[in-house]
């Protein structure tokens, strides 16, 4: 699939800075252990980091980059992001998802859900106090699917969805319970806003007739909602909040679409990927049928420019800059199921991780220019993260700076040859023609008439027949070479081989017609023939048939009753045949 990648502030745009501090930058979890690893240009392992062994589930860090959490089947532990050391070890075995507030103050854990022998009620989602690992509040939740609560950015409230309802919580007050409800029937998902002022966003699937949903509300107002809108063919829906919380993308999609169309019936084709930039002003959609297209439009759904179209899915990836609107290289990163930024802008990880692919697990990090300035191989590679840092760190820059130093089989080796590109796939037959106008993309075809699409079908098949039958024919010539006193028949729609020391019929089957010639059949071509040569071809054909039969009868085989009728045929047959021919 394709997939958007925004760096900060301005797409594809260096900041002022190396990486954010010659410490830790980047962590890996395999099967076998959890290495963190120094940043550019040593990228070594972090000596007094400990690794906690093979029985890693998933690790985290929280956004502020304060702590680095992971889990193991037998605990939760949590250490300091900066000196490695444990800040608190969570009592609490069997996690497999973990997940920090936006100020790493809180952390929460679930378990898959089981039924205790004393059929209790399992409450397999926690809330924990990160700094004393108090355990604060517990929840049941069933499904591993947007399974943590959301919490607004001040982490002053957190929700979580229920059957028809949305939950509120003050922080302040857990011990209280519900703080505040939002009750819509039907509700399938929700999205809280960043922001200083938040909002919610509130998701209501079709049901019968009525169309699906999109409500945003104000967390301090469920009364009414401040905007709405429905629509068709929404089985599933993402919603992407800009970082300020002031703009909503809803990218809706269905299961079964007959017309592979979005619900407009829009001729551009399905939506691959959205993404906001890190301004919250404008945003990056990549749509189409392949070859793809990528459009940059303003917060106001305005187009702003078309970047390229993209071709088949080779693992390619195009970097751009964001203020000249030109591509500053193209990055070939084949089987990646990983791709990130790293916080200051300047270097991009791609990944192989298992088990979506077991072999050639690893990761490589570039250089925004194309540069491969690093890769690892990792045996069953299951995860990779970059630390995060607050993008404040690194302002822009006026200018970008050159690229360092590449590895030798770096993808921007001035010396190696510009990739040829790849088209579409095309047959044998079809390859050195024009396309078709019926096979033509939509967007790309002309508005001709459905009798031209016929004229220029069957000039394209004539023309792909001539050559078909032109290799046929050099494979014919090769075999008469094997032969001897071989005659060659030619004519425009089939060539015959005959061989004079042969005494059978020889069958030769050139663009789907077949002719049967016997070893005195004159040169004629099958629309020239006489009556008395027709028969003397029918009798032909049916002797032979009768000699097939009989040598199915001497192997064994039973025949059917008209079978024996016609091999009893055979000496009329063969009078008949004599007779046409004197």
């Amino acid at each position: 699939m394709y997939r958007l990648l925004y760096v900060d502030s301005l797409i594809f745009k260096e900041r002022n800075a190396f990486l954010y501090y010659a410490g830790y930058v980047l962590i890996d979890r395999s099967f076998n252990n959890l290495v963190l690893v120094s940043g550019h240009p040593n990228y070594q392992p972090i000596q007094q980091f400990q690794d906690p062994g093979e029985n890693v589930k998933i690790f985290q860090y929280s956004t502020n980059n304060k702590y680095l959490g992971w889990a193991t089947s037998e605990s939760v532990k949590i250490i300091d992001a900066e000196t490695t050391e444990i800040v608190i070890e969570l009592p609490k075995k069997n996690v497999v998802e973990i997940g920090f507030s936006p100020k790493g103050n809180y952390i929460s854990t679930w378990e898959r859900p089981v039924k205790p022998q004393d059929n209790s009620v399992h409450k397999n989602l926690i809330i924990w106090e990160v700094v004393t690992g108090k355990e604060l509040i517990s929840f049941t939740q069933k499904t591993q699917t947007n399974w943590n609560v959301q919490w607004t950015e001040d982490e002053s409230f957190f929700s979580r969805l229920v059957t028809g309802e949305v939950h509120f919580y003050d922080t302040n007050r857990i011990d209280k319970g519900i703080h505040n409800k939002l009750r819509l029937e039907g509700v399938g998902d929700f999205s809280l806003s960043p922001g200083k002022s938040p909002s919610i966003s509130i998701f209501i699937p079709e049901k019968n007739s009525a169309p699906a949903i999109v409500r945003i509300y104000s967390i301090t107002n469920f009364n009414s909602p401040l905007s709405q809108k429905t629509f068709y063919k929404a089985d599933k829906i993402q919603m992407k909040w800009n970082d300020l919380g002031t703009n909503l993308l809803v990218l809706t999609s269905t299961d079964v679409d007959k017309t592979n169309k979005s619900y407009y019936g829009d001729k551009e084709g399905p939506i691959h990927d959205v993404a906001w930039s890190p301004t919250s002003k404008e945003f990056i959609v990549i749509y189409g049928y392949m070859p793809a297209k990528a459009t940059l439009f303003n917060h106001r759904a305005d187009p702003i420019h078309n970047l390229a179209g993209f071709g088949n899915l080779a693992g390619t990836m195009d970097v751009w800059d964001r203020k000249t609107l030109g591509k500053i290289t193209t990055i070939e990163a084949p089987n990646s199921s990983e791709t990130c930024w790293s916080p200051d802008g300047r270097y991009i990880i791609t990944a192989t991780l298992s088990p979506r692919l077991r072999v050639d697990n690893g990761f490589k990090i570039w250089h925004y220019t194309g540069a491969l300035v690093h890769t690892t191989n990792v045996q069953e590679l299951l995860q990779v993260q970059w630390r995060p840092a607050n993008v404040e760190l690194y302002p822009m820059r006026s200018t970008l700076s050159p690229p360092p130093k590449a590895l030798e089989n770096s993808a921007i080796s001035k010396d190696k040859p510009t990739p040829k590109k790849i088209g579409a796939y095309r047959p044998p037959h079809a390859r050195g023609t024009a396309t078709p106008e019926i096979f033509k993309r939509e967007d790309e075809s002309n508005k001709n008439s459905l009798q031209d699409h016929g004229k220029k079908s069957m000039l394209s098949s004539t023309e792909n027949t001539s050559k078909a039958a032109a290799k046929n024919k050099k494979k014919r010539e090769a075999a008469k070479k094997k032969k001897e006193e071989s005659v060659i028949i030619e004519n425009t729609e089939s060539s015959v081989i005959i061989n004079n020391n042969v005494k059978q019929t020889d069958t030769i089957v050139s663009n789907d017609t077949s002719l049967e010639i016997s070893e005195n059949t004159t040169t004629q071509s099958g629309s020239a023939l006489s009556e008395t040569d027709k028969k003397i071809r029918n009798l032909t054909k049916k002797l032979r048939q009768i000699a097939e039969l009989k040598e199915k009868q001497k192997s064994g085989d039973a025949l059917e009753p008209m079978q024996l009728q016609k091999i009893e045929s055979e000496p009329l047959l063969r009078k008949e045949l004599e007779m046409l021919k004197h």
